[in-house]
C-alpha cells in the first residue's frame, strides 16, 4: 500500500516526515532518503500497534486531499510502499470467478507495478471499502 508523506526540513539536508493518513506516525532522517527510509519503519510499527489494538488499517487518501492542509504547506510529498499484508491475519485461499480479459488486465497492472495478483485484489477492495 502506498502511503503518501510530507517532508520538511529547516536546512535542506535533514528532514523530518509526517505520514497525514497516520495521526502521531512521524520520522525523521539525516538525508532525504534516509527519512523515506525510517518513515517506512515508522508507518510499520504505527500499523503493528494499530491492528493490536483491533483497529483497522487505514486507507490512505491522494496526496492531492492533503495539499490543501496549512499544517503541510512548504513541505516536499513523496509516497512510501508499506506491506500491510502481515495485519490483515493469515491468508485464506479462495476461488472466484473474473472474466478473463478482466483477469489479464490485473495481472498485467499488478504485475507492472511490483504486486501480486491476491494483493492488489486486497489492495483493490481496502479501497472500495473505505469509509
Amino acid at each position: 500500500m502506498r502511503f503518501p508523506v510530507v517532508l520538511h526540513s529547516d536546512d535542506g539536508v535533514r528532514y523530518g516526515v509526517t505520514v497525514p493518513d497516520l495521526p502521531g506516525c512521524f520520522s525523521a532522517g539525516d538525508t532525504f532518503d534516509d527519512a523515506l527510509a525510517s518513515v517506512v519503519e515508522a508507518i510499520d510499527l504505527h500499523l503493528e500497534g494499530v491492528t493490536e489494538d483491533g483497529g483497522d488499517i487505514p486507507v490512505p487518501r491522494a496526496i492531492g486531499e492533503h495539499r490543501t492542509n496549512p499544517d503541510y504547506a512548504d513541505g516536499v510529498w513523496a509516497a512510501v510502499d508499506v506491506d500491510v499484508s502481515r495485519f490483515d491475519g493469515r491468508a485464506e485461499k479462495i476461488n472466484i470467478t473474473v472474466p478473463r480479459n478482466l483477469l489479464a488486465k490485473i495481472d498485467s497492472y499488478a504485475k507492472s507495478h511490483g504486486a501480486t495478483r491476491s494483493g492488489f485484489l486486497a489492495d483493490a477492495a481496502r479501497l472500495a471499502m473505505r469509509d
